[in-house]
């Protein structure tokens, strides 16, 4: 890999050395570092006080034993981890993710552009990432609760109100956040806002469920906007996913006149010709916690296509809201010779770098996970707000105040990429104006020895 800059390329290859078998978080600091490059030319002091070599090395790593007891009497042992990697500019604040693939590489990953998403909202949150490799699907109430009760007594000792804030993300909904919360709650003797994603009576933030979901169409809402002079109204969109990101995007794709055709689960996805019937999606995965391909069994004019993602049905807007690298160089290719407009990733990291790639050279407009999903977050960190006060905001003041960070965010990241001669080119900006934020934070406090 040849980067412009050569401390940019010597800090990367020392990266890669030591953190050998850690792809994905490799892809993450090769994307930074590649679009950093005029802000680290432009000035020679991030060099000077070693900003790279320390943004991309975890403040800490915490890796803990998690032994839990199955219905069957089996006893069961998992992994637990809690990255905290930066708290320059305030708490150590990312989700708790539970499913099969979690690894170090993977959180360090998520915990990396954690960093920079929670920069750019403007709050006062520093980036962090944890879970486990505990498969909730399939599991009893009482696992789940069993298994999040032992999770938190390992992790309570790390975490607090101004310290590390934890959330929900894959595999961790409002009922494992309300385990996980009764059990810290339990173990530290106090009732804090140790947790975002809580229910409504105890502490949760109205607009929470929706953040994400409703922050992408807002973000992509002003990307067409500034753009191209245009919206999401009459828009036909692809959607991936079939959780709170996916669902919510669509509920606001409707609200702002817009037509999704398609969701998915990991088995594969549906397209609805006359628009994804939003009220069964919401009970076959909220309520019955159902396969998506029952979808199709109901709904006359539906198809299913089992195990395929849903890149090649033509739209004007795609929205990957699903996984990692779940968009490649292939599906790039037909949403450009479908005549795709614009692309906004709801999910983390959801495009390869290839398909990036296409859609910049296809002049397709791109939104970066870190700014166009920075909704959730955003909204957490609103939440943490409220705790602080004692206090709940109603659902349109944080709906509003969500729109605004959305619409601060495409602002900032758009001025930024014209300031550094990259004007149009988002990710470029993001990356730039996230770490600008950060990086001066940590200048200014001085180095930690």
């Amino acid at each position: 890999m040849k980067f412009k800059s050569p401390y940019i390329a010597r800090v990367y290859e020392d990266i890669v050395a030591r953190n050998p078998n850690e792809p994905e978080f490799h892809q993450a600091v090769k994307e930074v570092f590649e679009t950093i490059t005029p802000v680290i030319e432009n000035n020679d002091i991030y060099e000077k006080h070693g900003i790279l070599e320390r943004i991309t090395e975890p403040e800490r790593l915490i890796t803990f034993r998690v032994t839990w007891v199955s219905d069957d009497g089996k006893v069961n042992v998992n992994r637990g981890y809690r990255v905290q990697f930066n708290s320059a500019i305030g708490p150590y604040k990312g989700g708790l993710r539970l499913h099969p693939s979690v690894n170090a590489s993977v959180l360090k990953f998520l915990g990396f552009e954690q960093i920079f998403k929670n920069s750019l909202t403007g709050l006062p949150m520093g980036g962090g990432k944890g879970g486990s490799d505990f498969n909730p699907k399939g599991k009893s109430d009482m696992e789940i609760m069993r298994f999040c009760q032992a999770f938190m007594s390992e992790l309570y000792r790390h975490i607090g109100p101004n310290l590390d804030v934890p959330a929900g993300d894959i595999g961790t909904g409002a009922r494992e956040i309300g385990y996980l919360f009764g059990q810290y709650k339990r173990l530290a003797n106090e009732f804090t806002g140790v947790l975002t994603g809580k229910g409504l009576a105890y502490g949760g933030s109205l607009v929470r469920k929706e953040a994400t979901g409703y922050g992408l169409c807002y973000f992509t809402e002003e990307m067409l906007k500034g753009l191209k002079n245009d919206s999401i109204k009459n828009k036909k969109v692809c959607v991936s996913g079939s959780g709170n990101v996916a669902i919510y995007a669509i509920e606001k794709i409707y609200e702002l006149g817009g037509l999704p055709v398609t969701a998915s689960d990991s088995d594969g996805f549906i397209y609805d010709p006359n628009g994804i019937d939003l009220d069964l999606l919401k009970k076959l995965k909220e309520v019955e916690r159902k396969r998506i391909f029952e979808y199709a069994d109901i709904v006359k004019g539906a198809e299913y296509f089992e195990g395929q993602r849903p890149w090649a049905i033509p739209c004007d807007i795609a929205l990957p809201c699903a996984t990692q690298n779940e968009l490649e160089l292939d599906d790039a290719k037909k949403l450009v010779e479908n005549n795709v407009i614009a692309v906004a990733e709801g999910a983390n990291m959801p495009c390869t770098p290839e398909a990036i790639e296409y859609f910049q050279n296809s002049k397709v407009l791109y939104g970066p996970a870190k700014a166009a999903n920075a909704g959730g977050v955003a909204t957490s960190g609103l939440e943490m707000s409220q705790n602080s006060m004692r206090y709940s905001w109603t659902f349109e003041k944080v709906d509003e105040r969500l729109k605004a960070i959305m619409k601060g965010i495409f602002d900032n990241v758009s001025e930024t990429a014209k300031t550094y001669g990259v004007e149009g080119d988002l990710m470029a900006g993001a990356n730039m104006a996230g770490f600008l934020k950060v990086a001066d934070a940590m200048i200014a406090q001085g180095i930690i020895f």
